[in-house]
């Protein structure tokens, strides 16, 4: 479980939005996409998050808050702040949080801040189809990497054809490990105050601090 958060982080930045100027279908929609989500100044999100196979069977539920540089992200048991400067990763299970500065540049791939922003480098795409899923319609979009060494096979991204949000997306890999990301609740725009992105050591009891600065 202790790698499953970063995971998910690595989903949202390297693999949600990394593809390659293919299909024109699917660049439309991942486009109009991305579009939506930077004219956002916050956003907050529920999720599920499901892994079987090569040894995997684990589910969880994740809420992930994004306000421009800063994000704070929870999913089982383990939570990471970023205020754009410091970055915590605070975990339960131990009652222990690390914390360690946050360069952009040096981090992006674990800054979903720019989970929609960087989209174009990394994977080919196609647009493999619609489908209906609680009364939305959603466009589906494959994604096949074109790094060698990538252990994924596929992704599949679900978009709601009305909002252009991110409602699910499916991870392939070549072990035959399926992971999926399911968005149950999206909130644009939310009002979250920049202390929800520092981690106050007052409200964890007894944690131990490692600072790795």
């Amino acid at each position: 479980m202790k790698k499953a958060i970063w995971m998910l982080v690595l989903a949202l930045i390297t693999i949600l939005p990394a593809v390659a100027q293919k299909d024109k279908r699917a660049q439309t929609i991942l486009d109009a996409m991305s579009k939506q989500y930077k004219a956002l100044k916050s956003y907050q999100a529920a999720f599920t998050y499901a892994s079987v196979g090569a040894g995997a069977n684990e589910s969880y539920k994740g809420d992930l808050a994004v306000k421009g540089s800063k994000f704070h992200l929870k999913l089982g048991g383990q939570e990471v702040f970023s205020d754009g400067q410091t970055m915590s990763t605070y975990i339960k299970e131990s009652n222990e949080v690390n914390v360690q500065d946050y360069e952009e540049a040096a981090n992006g791939e674990l800054n979903p801040t720019q989970i929609y922003t960087i989209y174009k480098r990394g994977f080919d795409y196609r647009f493999l189809k619609e489908q209906k899923s609680g009364g939305r319609t959603l466009e589906v979009i494959e994604l096949t990497p074109n790094r060698q060494k990538s252990p994924i096979q596929t992704i599949q991204i679900s978009v709601d054809k009305a909002d252009k949000s991110v409602r699910n997306w499916l991870i392939i890999n070549k072990d035959g490990k399926r992971t999926t990301y399911t968005i149950t609740k999206f909130t644009p725009n939310a009002s979250v105050p920049d202390a929800y992105f520092l981690f106050d050591k007052s409200k964890y009891p007894g944690v131990e601090v490692v600072d790795l600065r």
